[in-house]
């Protein structure tokens, strides 16, 4: 993980920690990783930044988002998880920080993916 994406996950962190009451597993090193998927089209292997599971048994994940030069692997990153998420009747949420929601909106809007962007 890079060092600025690093520096969200606390607030990510607090953020799913408001809306759940259920386990939180993270890429941080308090928490218990989450799961490795792979995606079977492109050989590429994505772990969410934070998964958590509602008390009702729906699974949801979070993804902190950021701009890049190369945003086909983030597209590719998405769809798998909105597509993990749904098969587990959950959501995948994209976290957007200041100056990082337009370019994560509009990528969502322009590649039709199933995901809640918010503010972070």
């Amino acid at each position: 993980m890079n060092i600025e994406k690093q520096q969200y996950l606390e607030q990510a962190l607090e953020w799913v920690s408001r809306k759940t009451t259920g386990e939180i597993k993270s890429v941080h090193e308090d928490y218990e990783d989450p799961k490795i998927f792979k995606s079977k089209s492109s050989d590429m292997t994505v772990q969410p930044d934070i998964s958590f599971r509602l008390n009702d048994g729906r699974k949801h994940f979070t993804d902190i988002s950021l701009k890049t030069e190369k945003p086909q692997n983030l597209v590719t990153r998405w769809k798998l998880l909105s597509t993990m998420a749904t098969l587990s009747r959950g959501k995948l949420y994209l976290l957007a920080p200041r100056g990082h929601k337009i370019f994560t909106t509009r990528l969502v809007e322009r590649y039709n993916i199933n995901v809640t962007v918010q503010a972070l």
